[in-house]
């Protein structure tokens, strides 16, 4: 394998997974700008349908372009009214094509773009684009299709700005990938406040500089906390009063937490009691927690405190809603494509590398989705709630994930020769073949096609919990790893952490000759 081309292989292509065709005449899409790059740019997707993008409209602001055709695409209208043209003519993909558009202008229509729920995608330089025979080609992505095994899913509604806009909306976790992404789709939808709560000070001032384009550090909007300090929650609650929380804080690496179970603890469990807490005594309308597939049915400290932290979600649901003091309920993500630490980052870096591609098991299969899915399945179901659910993406089948690393090498150009697979065993807690549903749970559908939710099996209190969470509070506060994994076995009947599993006795690279 040859480290260097390799390398210069993945760097020349975006692992940022956008949107995907979502039938044979791909995404319906409006492309920005009607001079020669976008005008070239509009020919070429209409000849070039692979890239999944059918162009539907085009936006300028020269009047004389106004009510034009370019290859059969309409000039719409004029830049200010990307958000309701995006609306009217269901847009799934905006594209801006006006190299050296001001840095301040871009963030402006990216933000309009995501007011309407659309993905955002931009055209290199024009001077780049000269140097290429069809402008199309800069266009080419990852197709997230195939990576995931079905066509991305375009969730998001118009109707959430009715839950944001106007409102003070607390995201906690907005430094992390998903936490950020929120962040900049909650603001598109006009908040009166957006308050953006992490433990990391370099995050949250990264993460205002791309939302604001400057980070003078001097307002409310950036709240350092740790969301395991209850008297500080309390105080921000107190003092912000949020009345939309989207909970993103969390400790996310299943063998880490194997190894420190008292941590996940801390965070997922009684972070997420902290912030019900405060949320139901300031009287908080909406509360969404970020959950895992690992939940259901778990078998891992990581699933075993999202658990929990869905059981809290849901106890406390059944008193808000009987108070009428607020809605509260979870989503369920699968593994999140593009996310920091995510699969497709680590597979991009070790095939860049030239080192071995890590798979724990030849049959081990995982759901996917892309961080825009996963946004949207909050900002959805902040929306639908009516209390107590807990919210999953109809993800389709699970994937192989030999497959996806198969097919992300083809994609990067790289050939068989050039990969090694090498299998590392079912790490301790981790499954085969993950759900998104435990055994006992019914799977209810929604409005949305494409989004089911479960509720509860018992209307349970959070005095049903109190005593068994207060001992296991008290284990990690005195990181008592054993007791912290008993307490975890008797409030989750059926919890248990599998052994690891001894490496598959088989030949690398795969067996069928990738």
């Amino acid at each position: 394998m040859s480290p260097n081309s390799t390398a210069a292989r993945l760097n020349s292509i975006s692992t940022r997974i956008p949107g995907q065709p979502d039938g044979p005449t791909g995404l319906r899409t409006l492309v920005i700008g009607a001079g020669a790059a976008g005008s070239a740019l509009v020919r070429d997707l209409g000849r070039t349908p692979e890239f999944g993008l059918r162009p539907i409209g085009v936006l300028d602001d020269d009047p004389v372009k106004a009510g034009l055709e370019i290859a059969g695409v309409p000039v719409l209208g004029r830049l200010a009214e990307l958000t309701d043209l995006a609306v009217a003519h269901r847009a799934q993909v905006v594209v801006l094509a006006i190299p050296g558009l001001p840095h301040q202008q871009v963030r402006e229509l990216a933000t309009s773009a995501a007011a309407a729920g659309v993905a955002v995608r931009y055209l290199p330089s024009f001077l780049s684009a000269l140097r290429r025979e069809v402008v199309g080609s800069d266009m080419r992505t990852l197709d997230v299709n195939r990576l995931i095994g079905r066509h991305e899913v375009h969730v998001v509604s118009p109707d959430v700005r009715a839950v944001i806009e106007g409102r003070r909306v607390l995201v906690t976790g907005a430094g992390g990938s998903i936490g950020s992404e929120l962040c900049r789709q909650v603001h598109a939808f006009g908040p009166s406040e957006l308050y953006m709560l992490d433990h990391d000070e370099s995050n949250l001032h990264r993460l205002q500089l791309e939302i604001w384009g400057e980070a003078l550090l001097t307002d409310d909007s950036l709240v350092i906390a740790d969301i395991r300090d209850r008297p500080r929650i309390q105080q921000i609650f107190r003092d912000l009063k949020p009345e939309v929380v989207f909970h993103a804080a969390a400790h996310k690496h299943l063998p880490l937490l194997e190894r420190h179970p008292s941590e996940a603890v801390k965070s997922n469990v009684l972070g997420t009691d902290n912030l019900v807490e405060a949320a139901l005594a300031t009287g908080v309308e909406r509360f969404v927690l970020i959950s895992t597939d690992k939940a259901a049915d778990p078998t891992s400290v990581l699933g075993a405190s999202k658990r929990l932290a869905e059981l809290i979600v849901q106890a406390n649901a059944r008193d808000a809603r009987n108070l009428g003091t607020g809605v509260f309920s979870a989503v369920r993500f699968g593994n999140v494509l593009g996310s920091r630490g995510s699969l497709l980052s680590v597979l991009a870096e070790q095939l860049r590398s030239g080192g071995p591609v890590t798979v724990t098991h030849p049959d081990v299969t995982r759901f996917f989705m892309t961080i825009e899915e996963a946004v949207g399945l909050v900002l959805e179901a902040g929306r639908m709630a009516e209390g107590g659910e807990v919210f999953v993406l109809d993800m389709g089948e699970p994937v192989r994930i030999v497959d996806l690393v198969h097919n992300f090498a083809e994609q990067v150009q790289l050939g068989p020769e050039e990969v090694q697979i090498r299998y590392t065993g079912l790490r301790a807690g981790e499954k085969l073949n993950e759900a998104l549903f435990s055994e006992g749970e019914e799977r209810l559908p929604t409005e949305h096609t494409r989004i089911f939710a479960t509720v509860a099996e018992h209307d349970a209190g959070p005095e049903d919990l109190a005593g068994g969470l207060t001992g296991l509070y008290q284990a990690a506060s005195v990181n008592s790893d054993p007791e912290v994994r008993r307490r975890l076995a008797e409030l989750l009947p059926g919890y248990r952490t599998p052994a690891a599993d001894p490496v598959p006795a088989l030949a690398t690279p795969y067996p069928d000759g990738f």
